[in-house]
C-alpha cells in the first residue's frame, strides 16, 4: 500500500515540488499518473523509493513509514518495489540471463532462488529465445522487457514503471501496458508514470495527474 498524508518537498534551490499531497493507493491497484515535465511526477517516484525525504507530512510504502525510517532500513524497502526505467539500464556487458539474475545476486539470493526465479521471469516476458543475447543485440521493445523482467523477479509488491514506453515503438508501448496489466491481475500494484495521454485513454482505469506538484485529478476514465 501507498499512502500520503499532507505530503511536501520542496528543494534547497526553492522549488516547491509537491504540494499538501494526499494520495492512497491500495494493495493491487494499477494506477496511471500523468503530468506535463516539471509536475511532480520524478519528485513523486524518488519519494516512493526514499530518494527524497519530505518536508512535511508522511509516506508510507508497503508497511514502511519512510517519514521515521533509518538510512539502514532503505535496501528493505527497495527490495519491496520494482522499478522499470525509460532508458531500461541494463548492463551492456552481461547478456539477459545475468542482466535479470543480476538484481538477485545483489541480495544475496541463492543459487537456488536464482535458478528457480529466473527462468520462471524470462518465461513469463517471452525472452526464452534471448537469454543468451546481450542488449546491443535486442531490440527497443526487447530490452524494455528485460528491464521489466528485472523488475519482477524479486517478486516486489509494487512496480514503479517510469515512462516505460518512451523509449520504444507506440505499436510495443501497448504491448509493455498489456504486459503491466498481466502482472497487476497476479495481484501486484502497479503506478505507471507517463506522458502518453494515447495510452491512458485507450487503458483507462485509476489516473492521477499532477499539475505544479498537486494533484488535479484522481478518478477512474
Amino acid at each position: 500500500m501507498i499512502e500520503l498524508k499532507d505530503v511536501s518537498v520542496k528543494y534547497s534551490n526553492g522549488v516547491d515540488a509537491l504540494n499538501n499531497v494526499n494520495l492512497k493507493v491500495t494493495d493491487g491497484e494499477f494506477v496511471f499518473v500523468v503530468g506535463n515535465s516539471g509536475a511532480g511526477k520524478s519528485t513523486l517516484i524518488k519519494l516512493l523509493l526514499r530518494e527524497v525525504q519530505a518536508n512535511e507530512g508522511e509516506v508510507l510504502v508497503n508497511g514502511f513509514n519512510l517519514t521515521k525510517m533509518r538510512r539502514g532500513k532503505i535496501p528493505s524497502l527497495r527490495r519491496t518495489i520494482g522499478v522499470v526505467f525509460q532508458d531500461f539500464r541494463l548492463i551492456p556487458t552481461l547478456n539477459v540471463y545475468d542482466n535479470i539474475a543480476f538484481v538477485l545476486r545483489c541480495t544475496d539470493a541463492s543459487p537456488k532462488v536464482i535458478r528457480q526465479r529466473v527462468p520462471r521471469v524470462i518465461g513469463t516476458l517471452e525472452l526464452g529465445n534471448k537469454v543468451k543475447c546481450f542488449p546491443n543485440e535486442l531490440s527497443g521493445g526487447e530490452q524494455q522487457r528485460v528491464a521489466l523482467a528485472r523488475a519482477l523477479v524479486n517478486e516486489p509488491k509494487l512496480i514503479i514503471a517510469d515512462e516505460p514506453t518512451g523509449n520504444i515503438d507506440p505499436r510495443l508501448s501497448f504491448e509493455i501496458v498489456k504486459l503491466l496489466q498481466d502482472i497487476n491481475a497476479q495481484g501486484t500494484t502497479v503506478l505507471m508514470v507517463t506522458h502518453e495521454h494515447d495510452l491512458v485513454r485507450e487503458f483507462g482505469g485509476r489516473t492521477i495527474t499532477l499539475r505544479d506538484g498537486s494533484i488535479v485529478f484522481d478518478d477512474y476514465i
